[in-house]
C-alpha cells in the first residue's frame, strides 16, 4: 500500500495544510555526555574521532501535531544515520544535506529533510572524555602493537591508507586537549506532509547560512521557522508558492491533478551516477519486484535513486519494504525474505567484497559511487530496450547530459581511473563507464551505446545524423521564469524523463481495462475474498501481446504493484473516487485510444515515442512565470527582552514558547489564500494518495495489518530482542502464506483449462506463464532458504544447503553409517509398471543432484538450484526431497538461526504440504527447458510370451522420435532386450519405429510393446505394437511406427487406460493373430463410425485452436487410438466382403484395385469431367508413391501413410466421394455397406472438409521415404 515516491499527504483530512509540519533538531546531549552507539557496528579498534556516539533529538517545534504524531526514534535515526560524528581542526567539515522518508504502518508517508553541519564543543566535560578515550585507545594499541617507525608523511588522508595501518593512522587521527579544537556534528531538520526537495533545501541552507556569516540576520531565526511552521501553507494542486527564506524567495511548484505526480529529486544526478542503461536495467529489477539493494557513501544519492526509480514505476507503485536510508541499528532488516528497497550506507572504505548479505539468489545490488550495478540471474529484457534507451538518450543529449553517465561526479573516479580501461571494456556489466564526460555530440557518437543504438535505429529508418542536439533549451522561451536557469532546467529534464517512461506503460497497458475481472459480488464480499480473487485475465492479456515483450510481462503481471493497481481500479467505480494516479493513467490511455482507431498499433511491438513532453513542460512553465500565491512574510515575534541572542558559528537555542503554537486562529488561511482553497480542496489534498473514503480505507488498512501478509515498513525504534523476534516471526507467517497462493495459482493455472479431469497432463499452460511461475516458485525457495542463515556461503542459499547434504552423506557413507532410509527404492511408487518390467529407477536426492552437476551448461550455483528445482518439479519429488533434506535435523541446526522459517516445524509441515499439492499435475519445466543437454534413455522392448519370439533370427533396429528430434536407427544386438543408450533430450517421446532385416530362418516377430525411460525425469513411455513384423505374416511388414504415450504412476498395465491404440496398425482390436477369423470380430453401426470420425476430427481442430506453446502430440490424434486413421479404417471396413475364412484382406488391396481402375481409365481417357480427373491423378499418384518406398511398412502401414498425407494435403474429402463412385468398390462391399450410402458419404465429407483450414505438419517418423 506504501506507494512508491507518491508524494502523498499526512493521514489525516483534519490536517490544515501547512508547508511544514516539525522543526527539528539532533546532536549531542551535553547532559548525558558521550554514548558509544554499539548498534551502529562500530569497532573499537578505530580511534576514537572514527567512532560513533549517540545522537540524540535536543528540540522540536512544535511539540506534536495530531495528523502526524512525532515519532521520535525514527526521526533521531533517519536523521544522524550513523549517529554522532567528531571532527578537529584539520579535517574537512563541508555541510551535508540528505532527505529522508518516514513511512507509517499504514503505509502512509511523512518527509524529512535535514541539513547536518559541525559546531565547536564547548563543553570541557566532552572534551576531556575525548582526552581520555584517546589515552586508553593509544595505551591499549601500544601493548597490542609495538609501535613501528612512524613516517608522518607517508599517510596523508585517511582513505589514502589500508584500514591495517592503524599504527600510522593513531598519531595523525589522534586528539590533543590543549593543541586541537573537537567539533561535533549537529543537524537541523524539517518534518514534512509532501516532498518538496529544493525547497527545503533552500531553508535549511539559508538558516545555517545566517548562524555561520558574520553579520546577523535581518529577523531572528524564530521568526523564519515560525513562518515555514505556521506561516507558509502547502501549495494547492497545479499551483506555485513563492515564500520567503532568511535570505532570499524560494519557490516550489506542485502539479495538477491531470499531471505526473509531484516529484522533486533531480533525474539528472541518477544518470550522471549511473548511466541510462543501469539505470533502466535497475528499474526493470523494480518492477518486477526483486531485492534491491542500494550503496553509497552518500545519504542524499540513497535517497535520489531510490526516489527516482519508484516514481518513474508511474502508474504502478512500489508495495514492499522501502527504507532508502537503513540506520546502522537495522541491519538485520537485510535478512528480510521479502522484496525490499533498502540503501546502505558504506564508509568508503570497504569495498563490496566485504560486504555480508544474506542472499544475492535475487539480489540487484547498486554501487552508486562507482556506476556498477550487480544484476539478479536471467533477468528479463524491459519489452523495446534498446529503443526506449534511445529515446531517453535523445532527451538527455538534448540537454547537453552523457547517456552513458558521468563517473567524474562521484569520488571513486580516482579509484576507477587505476581500473585499465581493458578491464572495463571486458566486464559485460560495466556495460556504460563513459569514456569521457563531454558532453559534445561527437564524442557520443563514438561510444558503444549509442553506436549499438545507431544501428539498430538504421534498421527502424530513423536517422541519428538528423538528431538536433537542442542547445541551452532554457534561452528560446519568452517568458520570463521566477526561479533560475539551473533549477528550471532542472524542472524540465525531470519531465521530460518522466513522460518517456509513463508513456511505455500507456503503450503497453493501452486496453488493460478489456482484462480486468470485475467482481460480480459487492466490494464487501470482495473484500473478504480478496485472497482468492482472479482480478485480471492474464492468459489472454499475454496472448495479445507481440512474443518479445511475454518474459518481462508475464512475470509483471504476478507483482504485487501489479495486483494493487488492478485492485484500485476495481474498487474505484467512478471518477470521483478515482486514485488520482489512476485517474492521470486511465486518461492517458483514452488518448491513445482515441489515436489508434484507425491503426490498432496495439497489438504489434512497434515503437511509438512520447508525445506528451511538450504538454507537461508548458504546464511547468506557465506555473514558474507566474506565481499564483504568496506566503506572509516573516515578521518579528513577540519575544522576552534578550532572547534570540545571536552567536555567530552555533544555532542558537530556540525560543520554545514562541514556535511551539500556531496562529490563534487559523485567520491566515482565510486572509491569504484564494477562494479556492477551501475544505473540500484541502481534504482531496489530503486523501490524495488514498483510494477509498475514509471507512473503507480504515477497513483497508485493518486488514492489510491482519493478514500480516509481509511487513511493509520496518519498524524504525531501537529494536529489543522481542522486537526483532515478532519481526521474524511475522516473515516466517509471510512465506507460508506467500507459498501458499503461489502453489494455488500454479495449479489452478494448470488444471483450469477446459475443466481437464485430474491426473492428465495433456492441458498445458503456455510456456511462457509456466516458467514465470515456476521462476517465481524458485525465487520463494531462495528467499526461504536465505531467511536466518548464520552464515552465508555461495550465492545460492537452497543450493549449498543441498551441498552440505550431499557432503554429509559422503561422509556417512565412507564411514558406513550409513542408513539406505534416503533411497527408498521406487518399487513402492510404480508396483506394477509391468509385467517384464524395467527395474525401477530409485528416488534419490543425491543422484537428482548429480544429474544436475553433470550439466556443464549450467554455471552458478542460482541456475543449479533452479534446474534441481525444476526436475525435482517434473519428477513430482519436491516435496519429498525437501522433506529428505530437512530431515537432517544436525544440519539445519548448524546452518540455521533459531527464528529462521526452516526451523520453525508447523510452519515448515505445512509448506511441505502445499508443495506436495504439485504432484497432481504433469510439469515437463525441465525437460523443456534444457532442451540440448545429453540424456541417458533405457529401452525395453517385450516380445510375446505365446509364440516363442525366442527362435528369431533376424537383426532388429529401432528408432526413437520425441518433440526435439529424433535418434536415428540404433541397431540392437541379437537376443538383448533391454538396452540403455545417450542422446541429446528429445523432449516428450512420440513414436517408435520398429522393424527388422529379414535375415536369417525365423525372421518372424511378434512384438507386444516397447517402452522407454528417460533416465534423468523418469518419463517412461509405452508403445503398443501386438503385431508380427516379418514377410508373408500378419500384413507383411518388416518395420512399424508405433504411437507412445506416457505412463502415469500409477496405471496398471492390464487396465488399458492408456490412450495409444493398443495395436497400432490394426484395423481393430481383434486381428491380434493371423489366427482369428473375420467373423469373430465385433460389428460397429454406422452411427457409431461416424461418431468416431467425429471425435477424431474434433480432436484435430481443439487442437490447432489451443495456442502454440499449449498443443499436444498431433501424430496421437492421427494415429493414436480413436485417432483419424482409425476412425477411417473403420469406415472401409464397415461392410467389406472377405472372401475366404483364412485369408486376409486388407483396406490396402482395394485401394491398390482402385488405383489400376483409374489408371486404365485415364490411359482410355474415359474420364466424366476434369474436376474428377484431377482428383483421381493425386491419388494414384500417392497410392503409388507409397508403393515405391523402400521402406518395408506393411498394408497397415501403408493405409496409415495414405491417411496422414491425404490430410495434410487436404485430400481425404476428394479420395473419399472418389472411391464411393468407383465400381471397384461394388465389387468388393456389401449394398449395406457405409461407403455405398449416398447420404453417409456425404456427411463424412463435410465433416473432413473443416480439416481444410489448418496447416498439418507431419512428424519425420511418419512418411520417411516417401517425396511428394
Amino acid at each position: 500500500m506504501s506507494g512508491g515516491g507518491s508524494g502523498g499527504s499526512g493521514s489525516s483530512s483534519s490536517a490544515p495544510g501547512r508547508f511544514a509540519d516539525y522543526f527539528v533538531i539532533c546532536g549531542l546531549d551535553t547532559d548525558t555526555g558521550l554514548e558509544p552507539d554499539e548498534l551502529s557496528g562500530e569497532n573499537f579498534e578505530q580511534t576514537p574521532l572514527r567512532r560513533t556516539f549517540k545522537s540524540k533529538v535536543l528540540a522540536r517545534y512544535p511539540e506534536n501535531v495530531e495528523w502526524n504524531p512525532f515519532d521520535q526514534d525514527a526521526v533521531g535515526m533517519l536523521c544522524m544515520p550513523k549517529g554522532l560524528s567528531f571532527k578537529t581542526q584539520a579535517d574537512a567539515r563541508e555541510p551535508q544535506f540528505h532527505s529522508f522518508i518516514i513511512t507509517r504502518e499504514d503505509g502512509s508517508r511523512t518527509f524529512g529533510f535535514s541539513l547536518t553541519f559541525y559546531e565547536e564543543v564547548t563543553s570541557k566535560q566532552i572534551c576531556s572524555a575525548m582526552q581520555t578515550l584517546y589515552h586508553m585507545h593509544n595505551a591499549e594499541y601500544d601493548i597490542l602493537h609495538t609501535p613501528p617507525t612512524k613516517d608522518k608523511d607517508s599517510c596523508s588522508t585517511i582513505e589514502g591508507c589500508n584500514g591495517t595501518s592503524v599504527s600510522k593512522l593513531q598519531r595523525f587521527n589522534s586528539y590533543d586537549i590543549s593543541r586541537d579544537t573537537l567539533y561535533v556534528s549537529k543537524c537541523i531538520c524539517l518534518i514534512t506532509p509532501m516532498s518538496f526537495m529544493k525547497a527545503c533545501r533552500k531553508v535549511l541552507e539559508q538558516l545555517h547560512r545566517a548562524v555561520t556569516s558574520p553579520q546577523p540576520p535581518p529577523l531572528p531565526l524564530e521568526s523564519f521557522i515560525y513562518n515555514i511552521l505556521y506561516e507558509v501553507p502547502l501549495p494547492p494542486a497545479g499551483r506555485s508558492l513563492k515564500f520567503s527564506g532568511v535570505y532570499g524567495p524560494i519557490i516550489c511548484q506542485r502539479p495538477s491533478t491531470n499531471e505526473l505526480p509531484l516529484f522533486d529529486f533531480p533525474i539528472k544526478e541518477v544518470i550522471e551516477l549511473l548511466g541510462v542503461e543501469n539505470m533502466i536495467q535497475l528499474f526493470t529489477c523494480g518492477l518486477l519486484e526483486f531485492q534491491i539493494l542500494l550503496y553509497s557513501q552518500h545519504y542524499q544519492r540513497l535517497m535520489t535513486v531510490a526516489e527516482t526509480i519508484t516514481a518513474l514505476m508511474f502508474p504502478f507503485q512500489w508495495q514492499h519494504v522501502y527504507v532508502p536510508i537503513l540506520p546502522a541499528s537495522l541491519l538485520h532488516f537485510l535478512d528480510a525474505p521479502v522484496p525490499y528497497l533498502m540503501g546502505l550506507h558504506s564508509n568508503g572504505l570497504d569495498d563490496r567484497s566485504k560486504l555480508e548479505l544474506p542472499q544475492e539468489a535475487n539480489l540487484c545490488f547498486v554501487d552508486i559511487d562507482n556506476h556498477y550495478v550487480e544484476l539478479p540471474e536471467d533477468l528479463p529484457q524491459f519489452p523495446n530496450k534498446l529503443e526506449f534507451i534511445q529515446e531517453v538518450s535523445e532527451v538527455l543529449m538534448a540537454f547537453g547530459i552523457s547517456p552513458e553517465g558521468n563517473l567524474h561526479c562521484s569520488e571513486s573516479a580516482s579509484k576507477m581511473k587505476s581500473l585499465r580501461t581493458c578491464d572495463i571494456v571486458s566486464d559485460k556489466r560495466n556495460g556504460n563507464i563513459a569514456g569521457s564526460p563531454i558532453n559534445s555530440y561527437e564524442l557520443l557518437k563514438e561510444n558503444e551505446t549509442i553506436a549499438r543504438l545507431q544501428a539498430l535505429v538504421k534498421r527502424t529508418g530513423v536517422s541519428l545524423e538528423k538528431l538536433e542536439v537542442r542547445e541551452e533549451i532554457g534561452a528560446k522561451k519568452d517568458l520570463k521564469m521566477q526561479c533560475d536557469e539551473e533549477e528550471f532546467k532542472i524542472y524540465q529534464l525531470n519531465i521530460h524523463v518522466r513522460e518517456v517512461f509513463a508513456s511505455r506503460f500507456t503503450q503497453m497497458f493501452a486496453d488493460y481495462e478489456v482484462f480486468v475481472i470485475q467482481p460480480s459480488q459487492d466490494k464487501e464480499s470482495w473484500f473478504t475474498n480478496r485472497e482468492q480473487m482472479q482480478n485480471f485475465d492474464k492468459a489472454s492479456f499475454l496472448s495479445d501481446q507481440p512474443e518479445p515483450y511475454l518474459p518481462f510481462l508475464s512475470r509483471f503481471l504476478e507483482t504485487q504493484m501489479f495486483a494493487s493497481f488492478i485492485d484500485n481500479k476495481i474498487m474505484c467505480h467512478d471518477d470521483d473516487d478515482k486514485d488520482p494516479v489512476l485517474r492521470v493513467f486511465d486518461s492517458r490511455v483514452d488518448k491513445i485510444r482515441l489515436l489508434n482507431v484507425r491503426t490498432p498499433t496495439l497489438r504489434t511491438s512497434m515503437y511509438q515515442k512520447c508525445t506528451t513532453i511538450d504538454e507537461a513542460e508548458k504546464a511547468i512553465e506557465l506555473r514558474l512565470a507566474k506565481i499564483d500565491h504568496t506566503a506572509v512574510h516573516p515578521h518579528l515575534l513577540d519575544m522576552k527582552i534578550g532572547q534570540g541572542k545571536y552567536e555567530p558559528g552555533f544555532f542558537p537555542k530556540l525560543q520554545s514558547d514562541v514556535l511551539s503554537m500556531g496562529p490563534a486562529s487559523n485567520k491566515w488561511t482565510k486572509r491569504n489564500a484564494p477562494a479556492q482553497w477551501r475544505r473540500k480542496d484541502r481534504q482531496k489534498q489530503h486523501t490524495e494518495h488514498l483510494r477509498l473514503d475514509n471507512d473503507q480505507r480504515e477497513k483497508y488498512i485493518q486488514e492489510a495489518r491482519n493478514l500480516g501478509s509481509t511487513i511493509r515498513q520496518p519498524k524504525l525504534s531501537n529494536l529489543s530482542p522481542s522486537v526483532i523476534a515478532q519481526t521474524n516471526w511475522k516473515f516466517v507467517e509471510g512465506l507460508l502464506k506467500e507459498c501458499r497462493n503461489k502453489t494455488k495459482r500454479m495449479l489452478v493455472e494448470k488444471m483450469g483449462r477446459e475443466a481437464v479431469e485430474l491426473g492428465h497432463g495433456e492441458v498445458n499452460i503456455t510456456g511462457v506463464e509456466e516458467n514465470t511461475l515456476i521462476a517465481s516458485l524458485c525465487d520463494l525457495l531462495e528467499r526461504i532458504w536465505s531467511h536466518g542463515l548464520q552464515v552465508k556461503q555461495g550465492k545460492s542459499a537452497l543450493w549449498s544447503h543441498l551441498l552440505h547434504y550431499q557432503e554429509n552423506r559422503q561422509r556417512k557413507l565412507t564411514s558406513g553409517s550409513f542408513s539406505t532410509s534416503g533411497i527408498l527404492l521406487d518399487s513402492e511408487r510404480r508396483k506394477s509398471d509391468a509385467s517384464p518390467a524395467m527395474s525401477p529407477l530409485r528416488v534419490s536426492l543425491i543422484q537428482d543432484m548429480r544429474h544436475i552437476q553433470n550439466i556443464s551448461e549450467i554455471k552458478t550455483d542460482v541456475g543449479k538450484a533452479r534446474a534441481w528445482v525444476r526436475l525435482s518439479m517434473e519428477k513430482k519429488l519436491l516435496s519429498r526431497h525437501l522433506k529428505h533434506l530437512l530431515s537432517d535435523y544436525e544440519l539445519t541446526k548448524k546452518l540455521y538461526k533459531r527464528y529462521a522459517f526452516l526451523r520453525c516445524d508447523d510452519e515448515k509441515e505445512q509448506f511441505l504440504y502445499h508443495l506436495l499439492s504439485f504432484n497432481a499435475v504433469d510439469y515437463f519445466c525441465f525437460t523443456n527447458v534444457f532442451t540440448t543437454i545429453l540424456i541417458p534413455y533405457h529401452i525395453l522392448i517385450v516380445p510375446s510370451k505365446k509364440l516363442g519370439g525366442s527362435m528369431f533370427t533376424a537383426n532388429p533396429w529401432i528408432c526413437i522420435s520425441g518433440e526435439l528430434g529424433e535418434t536415428g536407427v540404433l541397431q540392437i544386438p541379437r537376443n538383448t532386450l533391454e538396452m540403455t543408450f545417450e542422446c541429446q533430450n528429445l523432449g516428450k517421446l512420440t513414436t517408435v519405429q520398429i522393424g527388422h532385416d529379414n535375415s536369417g530362418l525365423y525372421a518372424k516377430w511378434l512384438v507386444e510393446y516397447v517402452m522407454v525411460r528417460n533416465e534423468v525425469t523418469g518419463h517412461t513411455y509405452k508403445f503398443p505394437c501386438g503385431r508380427w513384423l516379418g514377410k508373408g505374416m500378419d500384413d507383411g511388414s518388416l518395420e512399424r511406427i508405433l504411437v507412445g504415450e506416457l505412463l502415469t504412476s500409477h496405471t496398471e498395465v492390464d487396465e488399458r487406460q492408456c490412450r495409444t491404440p493398443p495395436l497400432q496398425q490394426s484395423p481393430s482390436m481383434i486381428r491380434r493373430f493371423v489366427t482369428i477369423s473375420p467373423n469373430n470380430k465385433p460389428k460397429l453401426n454406422t452411427g457409431q463410425i461416424q461418431e468416431s470420425i467425429g471425435e477424431a476430427v474434433n480432436g484435430i481442430v481443439k487442437h490447432f485452436h489451443k495456442p502454440e506453446k499449449e498443443r499436444g502430440s498431433l501424430t496421437l490424434l492421427l494415429c493414436g487410438e480413436g485417432g483419424l486413421v482409425s476412425a477411417l479404417e473403420q469406415v472401409f471396413q464397415h461392410g467389406f466382403k472377405s472372401p475366404r475364412l483364412f485369408k486376409n484382406v486388407f483396406i490396402w488391396d482395394f485401394l491398390e484395385k482402385a488405383q489400376g481402375y483409374y489408371d486404365a481409365l485415364d490411359q482410355n481417357e474415359l474420364v466424366p469431367e476434369e474436376n474428377w480427373q484431377t482428383r483421381a491423378r493425386s491419388f494414384c499418384r500417392f497410392v503409388t508413391a507409397i508403393n515405391n518406398t523402400p521402406r518395408n511398412i506393411g498394408k497397415d502401414g501403408k493405409f496409415q501413410m495414405l491417411v496422414c498425407l491425404g490430410a495434410r494435403d487436404h485430400l481425404l474429402h476428394h479420395w473419399i466421394a472418389l472411391l464411393a463412385d468407383c465400381s471397384i468398390t461394388a465389387q468388393m462391399y456389401e449394398d449395406t455397406a457405409l461407403i455405398k450410402d449416398h447420404t453417409l458419404v456425404n456427411s463424412l465429407i463435410r465433416v473432413l472438409q473443416t480439416l481444410q483450414e489448418f496447416n498439418i505438419t507431419l512428424e519425420a517418423s511418419l512418411v520417411k521415404g516417401i517425396d511428394i
